[in-house]
């Protein structure tokens, strides 16, 4: 059994598809935003991004609950290529999103359900079931998820309240157009084709292809982030080509499975419960004499 079928896929029985994802190039991307605005326009999602961040151009600072693409703009002091000498100002810019991690943590946390592994092997929430108590937040080691804080619609009847939506939202990598046959929206409208969608066995071969190329052009610090099946997610769904090390995209450098330690947790409180009852047992019994 391999370790995607313990995520979850192989629930799908005949229905399931071969894995898909995104590998993103940041060697190309321009920072047009075009993924961000196409991202917003198929999935209705509210705006955001409308308030000045001193960042540069990124006017929509992280991922969240509005912002399921996020385009970063890194301004740096340093060569484009390792035996350039000469010392500019190069643009970092990388459209980021949600990992579709092969070990989900937010999988393990959720209570009702709501998140899913999709036939496609992608993460995905459902807001009907969502109940909003946020134990995925936290969960996941990327901070992609997040509680959307809006309050509900003037137009309900006033014995309804107007409580905030509450709920989580995410990059769904376009379920209902894959269902349909067609690719995410993000990657469709790249111009530069720095998101590429398709199979995610197809996508690590390009992945290398590429890298080996930019390596023999002396290109600085470029590397694949998440790409590795062996790494502390088990590998992502959604994987990146750097130009630098991963902290400076403000990434984690070597992200883990939250919920790795959590069998080991539930035994030890287990025993530490029975040594517990056990104690009060004694005691009552034996100070009785």
């Amino acid at each position: 059994m391999s370790v995607l079928e313990t995520s979850g896929i192989d629930a799908w029985g005949d229905e399931k598809h071969e894995r898909m994802g995104f590998f993103t190039d940041t060697s190309v991307c321009i920072g047009c935003k075009a993924c961000e605005v196409a991202c917003k326009e198929w999935n209705l999602i509210p705006a955001d991004g409308q308030e000045f961040l001193s960042r540069s151009y990124d006017n929509t600072g992280e991922l969240g609950s509005e912002t399921w693409r996020h385009v970063a703009f890194i301004e740096q002091e340093k060569p484009l290529r390792a035996d350039d000498g000469s010392v500019g100002l190069r643009w970092l810019m990388e459209s980021d999103v949600c990992k579709h991690c092969t070990h989900a943590a937010c999988l393990d946390v959720c209570p009702t359900g709501s998140l899913f592994r999709t036939e496609y092997g992608t993460v995905v929430v459902q807001q009907d079931i969502c109940n909003g108590c946020g134990y995925c937040v936290p969960a996941c080691p990327f901070g992609v998820l997040e509680k959307r804080h809006m309050p509900a619609p003037e137009a309900l009847p006033a014995f309804l309240g107007n409580k905030e939506d509450g709920r989580v939202w995410k990059c769904t990598l376009c379920y209902d157009r894959l269902k349909g046959g067609h690719e995410p929206a993000c990657s469709h409208a790249c111009p530069t084709k720095s998101i590429q969608f398709g199979p995610l066995d197809e996508l690590r071969e390009r992945a290398d292809q590429r890298l080996a190329k930019l390596k023999h052009e002396g290109w600085n610090g470029a590397q694949l982030y998440l790409r590795d099946p062996d790494d502390g997610i088990g590998g992502a769904g959604a994987f990146f080509l750097l130009l630098d090390e991963p902290e400076v995209y403000g990434l984690p450098p070597d992200p883990v499975v939250t919920t790795a330690d959590l069998p080991e947790m539930w035994v030890n409180m287990a025993t530490a419960a029975a040594v517990l009852a056990v104690g009060i047992v004694g005691s009552f019994l034996f100070g009785r004499e």
